[in-house]
């Protein structure tokens, strides 16, 4: 009674290697290990089970024809930033702020993403020969999480929305979802990969718009 949590743990460590409690905390560590294993599995299940629902997709023209060609629309973000261009020819103030805001936070995405996610966690692509794909695909030279194309696509569609009413709203969350959900059906990358895209986008958007907001 009153003995405090430091106390208990300085006990913890008189204890020698072939005492129980030693033994105790070897086996904390082995769980740990259990618990990512099955993380891993799981997320490879969730992978193997997207990958299903679009094989069934592969191969038939149009759907090949509109995801090989939003996955291209996507590289570096061009499709969002010729919308904001264009928006911006209007003259408005507001959207050549949001054409600027765009195209710094959409940099900043890139190199968050593909500098540094992408460089700590190397997670190796599907393994896709390129005479296997029906269409002309770049292929990226990094590693696969998470997905760039998502991750912009959600900073896209969150920034651009801002510039008009629900029907513009659903357009870009339409536009953003065909971009994300192209790089699984191109096999570029796992759907957990765009998942991670996603959650990353959502976050580095919503950022944005509280740090740098339109006015």
């Amino acid at each position: 009674m009153g003995a405090t949590a430091a106390d208990d743990f300085r006990r913890c460590r008189q204890l020698s290697p072939n005492r129980p409690g030693r033994r105790h905390a070897i086996a904390l560590i082995d769980v740990g290990s259990l618990d990512v294993e099955r993380i891993s599995e799981f997320v490879d299940r969730f992978d193997d089970r997207v990958d299903l629902l679009f094989e069934k997709l592969r191969g038939r023209p149009w759907a090949d024809r509109v995801f090989y060609t939003a996955s291209q629309l996507g590289d570096y973000g061009l499709i969002w930033l010729l919308l904001a261009a264009l928006a911006a020819l209007g003259g408005s103030w507001r959207a050549e702020r949001n054409l600027w805001r765009l195209a710094a936070v959409l940099g900043l995405d890139s190199m968050f993403v593909n500098g540094l996610l992408k460089s700590l966690i190397k997670r190796s692509r599907p393994l896709v020969d390129d005479g296997e794909r029906p269409l002309y695909l770049r292929r990226p030279i990094t590693t696969a999480f998470p997905s760039g194309h998502a991750s912009s696509a959600v900073v896209a569609a969150l920034l651009l929305g801002e510039m008009g009413g629900r029907r513009w709203r659903r357009l870009l969350w339409l536009m953003a979802a065909t971009v994300a959900l192209s790089r699984i059906h191109v096999r570029i990358h796992h759907a957990s990969d765009v998942a991670g895209g996603l959650l990353t986008g959502a976050v580095l958007g919503r950022l944005a718009r509280r740090i740098w907001p339109l006015g």
